[in-house]
């Protein structure tokens, strides 16, 4: 295949992307992606238990 008929190859595929648009479910993608405000934040480092050394001082 010769650059010419390549070039006008290239050229339709971009223009076929550059038109294309995708129908999306925005309302799906975002339960998908956010946060049920029923849930609160959850620390996953933070310490379960009162630390026993709280009361005493040094």
């Amino acid at each position: 295949m010769g650059r010419g008929r390549q070039k006008a190859k290239h050229t339709k595929i971009a223009r076929e992307l550059k038109s294309y648009s995708p129908s999306v479910n925005y309302s799906a993608l975002e339960k998908e992606l956010g946060h049920p405000d029923e849930d609160a934040y959850v620390d996953k480092w933070a310490d379960d238990y009162a630390d026993e050394y709280e009361g005493e001082k040094a």
